[in-house]
């Protein structure tokens, strides 16, 4: 039978090789599947033309939203789909004017056909997945270093790089090395989020966010976009209105230049994947700001307004002029809660804590380094990355509840949400559970990783350090490249190894890296601890 569609980018995909039929795991048809690859495939085209043409950033940024539009749970909407490939075919036509009147073409700077990556002997296919699926997810990283006006010029020439590569025949040997660099770039481009990020709203410090929601209007805001919050609180403040954050942009609570806002409360709700159910009959407005969006239920349908690259059919979308207007209006309509309203996270917690990215880790690293040369820290775990539906991610709740109680687990991402909520007291006056952020935030576990490592004289990999990932999309991708590029070894890595990493690619990750998949907690805590 023939495949209406073809994509095995994220986690959840089909059978663990690739959803073919009517719609993918995520939600997404078959027709809005095939309108990303054919953006995809305009924006090889465009990265051709800019090869040997000068350009400027216009063309990066087209490019850097173009790839971002395609990660998992981003875009739903074919008709903005639509509209952004037009926009990257205009663009390159700015690029290359004549090459659309051109009699003789070469077809050099034509759109690609993506579907010849997807029909490439596998390990080939393998390793422009990596490719891909990486530079989408550093796309995310630029695409909000950008709305901050951080740009770096290595890092949006190697979208243009790499779009090429994709479109060439090359052979396995050519890829390895490229697949290696995007993780090298990415450092660039998660380094330069991070500056944008703490130069713009302060240096995140700890603090405890309460899961209660407070009687009276509401606004929920989730996604990763710390400049649509911002805009959002301006525009909130004395109308009565409180805000709380949801999945990703819980982090927000820690950064000063937004907790200095009276109105943002709290958090409401856990990870991206339990929104269906989370959002049913919410008597307030959702706010996206980036993925990831579900496909919406008509319980709250009426709630929802997206913004940025953000788009899901019929839903408000609000545009670059950041007027929320609409979702002020919708917030006032509903009224919230006649109550306040207490919730949990999925262990029963009444609060969350967050703000332990590496300003507030290395802030007190002597305290660290004491603790553990004393021996009160005996291990530490970085526990991270990307929730999801797919059984078996409760593992991640009975790793950490059953980690030491001399152990230290550094956290990230939604994947936090399995466990964040747990009391698992405190080391030396810190607590065992440290959030560092978003996953826009993986250069702090970096960051602090380096730095133990050059307090002990020793390497990451010398470290009482082990390392035990989640992961759904396209920016766990780059993050898990990063880590490959520092030579960082022995990564578990969960709840299932990605399909569009080929026997041949993992036997090579394995060799080199010790890469493997998890097991059950017991077992690998035995692993990691003997």
């Amino acid at each position: 039978m023939e495949n209406k569609m073809f994509c095995f980018q994220c986690e959840q995909t089909a059978g663990c090789s690739g959803c073919t039929g009517n719609a993918g795991v995520c939600g997404k048809t078959a027709e809005t599947a095939n309108l990303q690859d054919e953006l995809t495939g305009a924006l090889i085209g465009l990265a051709k033309a800019c090869e040997s043409n000068p350009h400027d950033e216009s063309v990066t940024d087209i490019i850097v939203e173009g790839l971002f539009t395609t990660i998992t749970n981003v875009n739903f909407n074919d008709e903005t789909i639509r509209k952004i490939t037009e926009k990257v075919r205009k663009k390159k036509y700015e690029v290359v004017p004549n090459c659309s009147v051109c009699t003789a073409k070469c077809g050099n700077t034509d759109d690609y056909d993506v579907t010849k990556i997807w029909n490439e002997q596998e390990d080939i296919r393998s390793l422009k997945s990596l490719i891909l699926f990486g530079i989408r997810g550093m796309a995310a990283y630029a695409y909000h270093a950008n709305v901050l006006g951080y740009r770096d010029n290595t890092v949006n020439d190697f979208f243009i790089k790499t779009l090429c590569i994709l479109g060439y025949d090359l052979n396995k040997d050519d890829l390895l090395p490229v697949v290696m660099e995007v993780g090298e770039v990415n450092l660039k481009c998660m380094e330069l989020l991070d500056k944008a990020n703490t130069e713009t709203y302060g240096t995140p410090t700890p603090v405890k966010v309460p899961l209660t929601v407070e009687k009276g209007p509401f606004i929920v805001i989730t996604g990763h976009d710390l400049y649509d919050l911002k805009q959002l609180l301006e525009q909130t403040k004395d109308k009565g209105i409180n805000i709380y954050t949801h999945g990703e942009m819980l982090p927000a609570h820690a950064y000063p230049e937004l907790k200095k806002y009276s109105h943002l409360k709290g958090n409401f709700g856990t990870a991206w994947q339990n929104q269906q159910k989370e959002f049913e009959n919410i008597p307030a407005p959702v706010l996206f700001t980036t993925n990831c969006l579900m496909p919406v239920k008509e319980s709250y349908s009426d709630r929802v307004f997206t913004t940025e690259v953000v788009s899901y059919p019929v839903m408000i979308h609000i545009g670059v002029d950041k007027e929320f207007t609409p979702v002020i209006e919708k917030a006032l309509e509903l009224g919230g809660y006649d109550e306040d309203k207490s919730f949990t996270g999925i262990n029963g917690g009444h609060e969350v804590m967050t703000g332990f990215a590496h300003g507030a880790v290395l802030s007190v690293a002597d305290k660290v380094i004491e603790a553990v040369k004393n021996g009160d820290i005996k291990h530490f775990f970085l526990v991270g990355g990307c929730d999801g539906a797919r059984t078996g991610r409760n593992y991640y709740t009975e790793f950490v509840k059953q980690t030491p109680k001399d152990s230290v687990i550094l956290t990230l991402a939604c994947g936090k949400y399995r466990f964040n909520d747990i009391d698992l007291g405190e080391i030396a006056g810190l607590p065992r559970i440290m959030d560092m952020g978003q996953c826009n935030d993986a250069f702090s576990a970096i960051k602090v990783a380096t730095a133990l490592a050059d307090a002990f004289e020793c390497s990451v990999n010398e470290l009482p350090l082990s390392i035990v990932l989640s992961w759904y999309e396209q920016k766990a991708v780059c993050i898990l490249l990063t880590l490959l590029h520092l030579g960082i070894k022995n990564i578990h890595l969960g709840p299932t190894l990605p399909a569009f990493v080929s026997q041949g690619v993992l036997d090579i990750l394995v060799e080199n890296f010790g890469i493997s998949p998890i097991g059950s907690p017991e077992e690998d805590l035995k692993k990691f601890l003997k």
